[in-house]
């Protein structure tokens, strides 16, 4: 039957693992002695890995609405087509045609921006609310100690709102690149 020992450290001077290492195996010769690291060591790259991972789908999200937005305004420049040739005829400028497509890219970017952000917002606050009505279950510790607490605090919620304008600006940036090289293409 093993037999456990727990050692009480000093914080502020702690031990080395291997001087612990050493003084017991001159004791106990056959005892071993587990201080978690390589478990803490798997916890921090798993960790990494998973943040990496989310920063991956973050830039493809990213790529794939940009490509939206690409997309989309060539479709709308081609079925405006000519619209914009009458309005380059009568002296529109390049930019001026350019930014009557930038806000309607910019008021379609903050709707899908909006509708997203609202369902972000509600499922962090449901998630929090489920997360806090089982605190005191067993159910409850078990979800806790696996992924900790789902509850946003202020600054995850400002996030959510920051993200919303950052899409909304990235849709009317990419549009009036989109509509500016449409344009002088066409030229």
């Amino acid at each position: 039957v093993p037999r456990l020992i727990v050692l009480s450290v000093d914080p502020s001077a702690p031990p080395s693992a291997e001087a612990i290492r050493k003084a017991l195996a001159s004791a106990v010769p056959a005892a071993s002695i587990e201080d978690h690291r390589i478990w803490q060591e798997r916890l921090h790259i798993m960790a990494r890995t998973i943040v990496l991972a989310g920063l991956g789908i973050f830039v493809l999200v990213l790529a794939a609405t940009v490509l939206s937005i690409v997309f989309a305004t060539r479709g709308a420049m081609a079925a405006n087509r000519d619209i914009v040739q009458v309005l380059h005829l009568v002296g529109a400028r390049e930019r001026f045609i350019a930014w009557q497509f930038v806000r309607h890219f910019l008021v379609l970017g903050l709707k899908g921006g909006n509708a997203g952000g609202l369902a972000a917002l509600i499922l962090f606050a449901l998630a929090g609310w489920f997360s806090g009505y089982l605190t005191a279950t067993p159910a409850g510790a078990q979800l806790e100690a696996m992924f900790g607490n789902f509850g946003l605090g202020w600054d995850g919620y400002l996030a959510i709102v920051m993200t919303v304008i950052l899409i909304a600006l990235l849709t009317a940036a990419t549009a009036y690149l989109a509509v500016l090289r449409i344009v002088r293409a066409s030229v």
